[in-house]
């Protein structure tokens, strides 16, 4: 690959990054006032992240969150963000500072084990970020844009699943290839993309407003949901606890443990999906291929802290109150009988169903022995039916309000501004479409860039072809993952949680390199404003990470953790040892 400086250079030639450059220069002289002025004017880059993170992953993770915790939580996705925003802030910093590429500089500054660390879990984060992404598209189409048409019936599975897994992965390849090729079928792409995503945002806002207007939303509870409130890392949230004492003394932990372990994967979810791994890759390359150097080191910063946060904020934000409302400890209805409206049978999709029922058959093994799960495992379907039915109501209902909704359940979230439920379901299909989309090309260009920084090599070519094309391996996630299809986004966003400090102390390390920023190295109050700034969200960003590993692996996962950070001190003393001889 060519050095970074003929790459700034050949892109620095643009007429138009030289007008850019002579209007921040000519603002900073007359003050900030024009200078803010300026940067309102030139914003856009921080657009394009704002339009990776409010994606499937973050859509899933938004309306479950409004589902299992209610308003409690509006404080955390800000939180993760204003992290996030700090450690991207600090990643152009040094970037655009140096003009070198982060993984060479990290590998040669900080650690190798960081560097190629961070390199690989990116790579990581892409693969099975994927999975999520063809499975919200497939059920899109397959529950929201087929389903009152042609019927679900029409795409029976698994050729349903192929069709539409193919169908999918080839508009996403078509798309990274004319991004490779600087297409302008890209434009084309992103205006239809970006109207698909706009759509089931702008929707989720005017259900905010709907509701508001309709006194339907209790805006204390909302603003009161800013404040934290970390007993819900142990405890079930507080309008799910009346249900749980109804059940049975002895049978409440089940519910209680499975509520509370949701509450933290989904509380995780959100936060990873507010900045992930691949997103700290894609930043520094994507602004050192725009041939930006120091002189806009301000505009990345303002750009991200606008053009990322806020939409960001705006979207998350009203798609939990709407979910919140709608679903937030009410039964999905025709699952419980005693709770039918006047004894009317309400339809209930066969997948919910099953879901309902698989709960449910957990609850009652709970109090089985081995012998008697054996013998209730060969009972025919009937049997387990009138078990089922049998069960306390209290049971039942529980099950009824926590069993896993999916596209078109969430669907029915948009229902109070469209006036029915069959037209939401076709915003929120195409949205959900949209947003699949665009994440699985995203995922692919990123990727793509990260195999050709493993190998070395110039982003282009059949490296770059080969490295998007790894993630093709997520057509295979609605075919592994038989639950709810947009909860797969919960599970996998918490693995990618678990990587995410290795991005995090990466930079703040190099941010504090003298001998690697050299003059740009921030000095008196604004280096300890970095450091205090970076160290919480790097130290938050660990905290959760081993709160992951030891939720999922217990000891195994601490010991991954502790064996990469000996690896780290190991290398460390070998190079110093090395320059020390020299």
């Amino acid at each position: 690959m060519g050095s970074n400086s003929e790459e700034q250079k050949q892109f620095s030639t643009n007429p138009k990054i030289e007008k850019h450059r002579e209007m921040i220069l000519e603002a900073k002289k007359k003050g900030g006032l024009a200078t803010f002025g300026v940067f309102a004017r030139l914003s856009g880059p921080g657009w394009l992240q704002s339009a990776i993170t409010i994606g499937g992953g973050s859509l899933s993770s938004s309306l479950y969150l409004g589902i299992l915790v209610g308003f409690t939580f509006m404080w955390l996705q800000p939180l993760a963000m204003i992290l996030g925003v700090v450690m991207l802030s600090a990643i152009a910093y040094v970037t655009l500072s140096t003009g070198q590429r982060p993984l060479r500089a990290i590998n040669e500054h900080v650690s190798p084990v960081l560097g190629w660390g961070w390199l690989i879990a990116s790579m990581m984060a892409n693969i099975v970020w994927s999975m999520p992404q063809f499975n919200l598209a497939t059920a899109a189409i397959q529950q929201n844009l087929f389903s009152g048409v042609f019927g679900v019936e029409a795409m029976p599975d698994p050729w349903g699943k192929i069709v539409v897994g193919l169908m999918i992965l080839a508009a996403s390849l078509t798309m990274v290839m004319f991004y490779i090729q600087g297409s302008w079928g890209v434009k084309v792409f992103e205006v239809i993309v970006k109207l698909l995503v706009g759509s089931i945002v702008i929707g989720f806002f005017g259900v905010v407003v709907k509701l508001t207007l309709d006194n339907n939303l209790d805006w204390g509870k909302i603003w009161g949901g800013f404040i934290p409130n970390l007993e819900l890392l142990m405890k079930p949230v507080e309008e799910l606890r009346p249900f749980i004492a109804a059940v049975n003394e002895n049978c409440q932990s089940f519910w209680n443990d499975m509520i509370v372990m949701d509450q933290r994967d989904v509380m995780i979810s959100a936060a990873a999906t507010a900045v992930g791994i691949n997103m700290t890759f894609l930043l520094p390359y994507s602004m050192l291929r725009k041939g930006w150097d120091k002189d806009f080191r301000g505009l990345a910063i303002f750009d991200l802290s606008t053009g990322l946060f806020i939409p960001f904020i705006l979207a998350t934000g009203c798609v939990v109150i709407a979910a919140t409302s709608q679903f937030h400890a009410k039964p999905a209805p025709g699952l419980v009988k005693e709770d039918m409206v006047e004894g009317k049978q309400v339809a209930v999709d066969p997948e919910i169903a099953a879901r309902y029922k698989l709960l449910m058959e957990k609850r009652m093994q709970f109090e089985m022995s081995v012998s008697e799960i054996e013998a209730y495992k060969q009972l025919p379907q009937e049997e387990k039916d009138k078990k089922i039915e049998a069960m306390p109501l209290s049971d039942r209902r529980m099950a009824s309000m926590v069993v896993k909704r999916d596209a078109f359940n969430l669907a029915d979230s948009l229902a109070p501004l469209t006036g029915g439920k069959g037209i939401s379901r076709y915003i929120f299909g195409f949205g959900i479409l949209g947003m699949g989309l665009n994440a699985a090309t995203m995922l692919m260009l990123i990727n793509g860039l990260c195999f050709c920084e493993l190998l070395n090599k110039p982003a282009k070519g059949w490296t770059q072809r080969i490295g998007s094309l790894m993630v093709s391996v997520g057509i295979l996630g609605p075919f592994f993952w038989t639950g709810a299809k947009m909860w797969i986004a919960v599970p996998t966003s918490v693995f990618a949680m678990t990587l995410l400090p290795v991005a995090y102390f990466s930079f703040f390390f190099l941010m504090n390199q003298k001998k690697f920023l050299g003059d740009n190295l921030p000095r008196g109050g604004k280096r300890h404003l970095w450091n205090i700034l970076m160290a919480i969200a790097a130290l938050m960003a660990a905290f959760v990470s081993i709160w992951s590993l030891w939720a999922k692996l217990q000891w195994l996962g601490i010991g991954i953790m502790v064996a990469f950070i000996a690896l780290c001190l190991i290398v460390h003393m070998v190079r110093s040892g090395r320059k020390a001889a020299n």
